[in-house]
């Protein structure tokens, strides 16, 4: 069974079995989050965002458009990405940088 913390706020229904989500998580519309992952407090997952099986998400993670996620890949507290390398303020690219982090 899924399990959503009522503080959370999940605009995804792209979410497998025996996921834990936490307080304070972000989950934007888009995101794919995959079985038994643990999304902990005061995270953002971004709407083009997948996440395989058995990943962890610890706490003050963001993560950006672009990212995809292999299996059993745990993502320590704070660790930081970025899908645009020269970013400037008010100007989007047209299309983000893919970033995967292989299984494990």
């Amino acid at each position: 069974m899924t399990s959503i913390h009522a503080l959370a706020d999940v605009q995804t229904d792209a979410i497998g079995e025996k996921t834990r989500i936490w307080q304070y998580a972000v989950i934007l519309k888009g995101a794919k989050i995959g079985s038994n992952c643990n999304i902990c407090a005061h995270t953002l997952i971004e709407g083009d965002v997948v996440l395989g099986d058995n990943v962890t998400v610890k706490s003050g993670v963001f993560l950006w458009e672009g990212l995809v996620i292999e299996d059993n890949v745990f993502i320590g507290p704070n660790a930081t990405f970025t899908n645009d390398r020269v970013p400037r303020s008010k100007c989007y690219p047209e299309a983000y940088e893919v970033t995967v982090l292989k299984e494990g």
